[in-house]
């Protein structure tokens, strides 16, 4: 007899993530003409609402592109090569930044982090204290590391950047973090800040969103990093038109259109509590089955959860036995890959899927010889719902 197939597929990674059918719905769309008036409306409040979500006045401008390729919007646009700039290291996605600058010739100080911590304010400052010459243009640090869990500080590092070294440009990678977890672009001090579609947005991977402070305008300038896919007044011009420099993804503006009014009908406190609680369903349910977690506490992520598999049971032998549940989990990455799993909790999951999550868990774990007491994960993660 063949293997059951699962009815259905609960996608719990951290991006991409599901998405509702009210945005599947408004992308399921004829194509317009992306030069015309339609279009420019739709694309002026797609605009508007990641004002909204960044909680800026700054310009933000929308790529048709991953993450990744906002990342490196930000850095062509704000540096020259030989210009030295710190990066807060603390996981895979810090490490693609250091990755980006070197290519363009930028001098790269390194902050690495202890995987599965957050950047101690108090360490940011230490190594900003060795520039005596004050010679970092910026400093580029993570929101949320999807791949260890971990949620940063953004405030208090802002907050020593500016007291140490008023002049460099705050960066930050808020792909996986933005909203999920709260970021006041405004009101924090950030100069740029790179979002994607796939993430807490709810829709699928193609966008990318820019924001520009005044300072980094400036910074723009006199950048002079080659660029032009990426070049961001070139963008903003179109940006200023209702247009996209290049032909754009209609489908996901589409969805971004609904997303946004999606997201600002439920309020950001309310989505700021949802994911909070989504992380408290995760990691209570896991660690009630005998789970350790990659993250304390106090640094842990509102978007995903990295853990430990109980002893002997590798993590990649946990996200393929999990799928004949129909749950999809993520992988361990770089030096974590086989040593932990992770499940993703961001954007449009449901309290109950991770509560089923963590029943799938349950029994897989006995299954494969550890054995954990049916029920106990479960109760666990359903008295973090309130």
């Amino acid at each position: 007899m063949a293997e059951k197939k699962p009815l259905k597929q609960y996608l719990m990674i951290p991006g991409p993530t599901p998405i509702p059918t009210r945005i599947l719905a408004a992308m399921n769309h004829e194509m317009i003409g992306h030069r015309g008036p339609g279009f420019s409306k739709i694309l002026g409040e797609v605009i508007e609402g990641l004002k909204w979500a960044y909680q800026t006045k700054n310009d933000v401008m929308v790529y048709p592109c991953s993450g990744t390729g906002g990342m490196e919007t930000a850095v062509v646009n704000t540096l020259s090569a030989g210009d030295k700039a710190l990066f807060v290291n603390i996981g895979n996605f810090g490490e693609r930044w250091i990755k980006i600058a070197k290519v363009y010739g930028v001098d790269v100080i390194d902050l690495k982090v202890e995987r599965g911590k957050a950047c101690d304010p108090k360490t940011l400052e230490a190594e900003l204290a060795k520039d005596k010459k004050k010679e970092y243009k910026a400093v580029f640090m993570q929101q949320n590391e999807t791949s260890t869990g971990v949620i940063n500080d953004v405030k208090a590092l802002a907050q020593v950047v500016q007291k140490s070294h008023p002049d460099a440009l705050i960066e930050v990678d808020a792909v996986s973090g933005l909203l999920a977890a709260d970021l006041k672009t405004d009101d924090w001090g950030l100069d740029v800040v790179v979002s994607g579609s796939q993430k807490a947005f709810m829709v699928p991977p193609g966008l990318a969103a820019v924001s520009m402070s005044a300072e980094a305008w400036k910074a723009y300038e006199s950048s002079k990093l080659p660029k032009h896919y990426w070049d961001i007044k070139n963008q903003k011009k179109f940006a200023d038109k209702g247009q996209t420099y290049t032909t754009p993804p209609e489908s996901i503006i589409f969805g971004m259109h609904e997303a946004l009014k999606m997201i600002q009908e439920e309020g950001m406190e309310n989505i700021l509590k949802r994911h909070e609680t989504n992380k408290n369903i995760v990691r209570s349910g896991v660690r009630a089955v005998g789970c350790r977690l990659l993250a304390d506490d106090s640094c842990a992520s509102p978007a995903v959860t990295a853990i430990f598999p109980p002893e002997g049971i590798d993590g990649e032998k946990v996200r393929s036995e999990m799928r004949r549940f129909g749950f999809e989990l993520a992988p361990g990455q770089s030096d974590l890959k086989g040593k932990i799993f992770r499940i993703g909790h961001l954007g449009y999951v449901d309290y109950m899927e991770l509560v089923a999550t963590i029943g799938a868990l349950e029994l897989l774990f006995n299954e494969l010889g550890t054995k954990v007491e049916i029920g106990k994960g479960v109760k666990a993660a359903l008295a973090e719902i309130k």
